[in-house]
């Protein structure tokens, strides 16, 4: 038999952050659709989901994001993490735009493959591929309602206040100094933390809390026929929001779990390498 190739090790963990975003944004975006194309077509009665379902299943497409990734590259499938990480773990700042990259890509061939999918569904619920399923595929202030009162800065300060308790809980249950989670359940309580953010923090901006999460299923939806995907409901440019917010929470979440916990923690002979992770069993 002859030996495997082996793959450089970069493309590797391309490899692996693609794959492992696109399951996320395969769960994600099709609950999505499923709950809001879906349910449109259905009576009050039988409707086929809630933002119940979309926080759950959010949170598990997290998780096995994270299953199929973690021993590649780590699984960061959030470009918030990946920035935060090199930051504040020693990740390798030349890897971080090739991570960025793969993760978008992942969440735009999934937003396609869900776009394919419900083709049929999409256009007899909303053939005019308006507002009302544009957040099958990104983000909008006040989930698209226009009478929430939420605007693109209202919505900025909630992805902030998200990426960031994201981030700090990212930190926690993968720090090895601290109390981690046991026979390699990290991914699954990452995805819980997930679950909980879209419970607490659904309602003004959609959680997006990844910018590569928004953006890249944004640019599918835009080449399918949104032709609004850039903009919110009353016009204004708002695809920098779930770019912007995120990375800046990410940072500020990180920085708060760094120095007011890791900082007082007993330290180790090794230092984290901007990896996330996962405990032994």
């Amino acid at each position: 038999m002859s030996e495997p190739v082996h793959k450089p090790q970069l493309i590797r963990e391309m490899s692996a952050e693609f794959l492992g975003t696109m399951v996320l944004l395969l769960f994600g975006a099709g609950v999505v659709a499923q709950v809001i194309a879906g349910g449109a077509l259905t009576s009050p009665k039988g409707g086929l989901g809630n933002h119940d379902s979309i926080s759950w299943a959010w949170g598990l497409g997290v998780t096995f994001g994270i299953y199929v990734a973690a021993r590649l590259s780590g699984a960061h499938l959030n470009p918030a993490v990946t920035v935060s990480l090199a930051t504040f773990k020693g990740f390798a700042w030349s890897k971080v735009a090739p991570y960025i990259l793969a993760q978008t890509l992942g969440a735009f061939v999934a937003a396609l493959l869900v776009r394919w999918d419900y083709t049929e569904v999409l256009a007899k619920a909303d053939p005019k591929h308006s507002f009302m399923t544009q957040i099958v595929f990104s983000t909008l202030p006040g989930n698209g309602s226009t009478t929430a009162g939420v605007h693109e800065w209202g919505a900025f300060r909630d992805q902030v206040i998200g990426t960031a308790l994201l981030m700090m809980l990212i930190f926690a249950v993968t720090d090895l100094l601290n109390t981690p989670p046991k026979a390699n359940l990290a991914p699954f309580i990452t995805g819980l933390i997930v679950v909980a953010i879209g419970m607490a923090f659904g309602t003004n901006a959609g959680y997006a809390i990844n910018p590569a999460r928004d953006f890249g299923p944004r640019l599918a939806s835009f080449i399918t026929g949104y032709h609004s995907a850039w903009r919110d409901q009353w016009g204004n440019l708002y695809f920098w929001v779930p770019i912007v917010g995120p990375l800046i929470g990410g940072l500020i979440g990180a920085a708060i779990y760094k120095f007011l916990i890791s900082s007082y923690l007993p330290t180790a002979d090794a230092e984290p390498t901007g990896r996330i992770p996962q405990p032994d069993v």
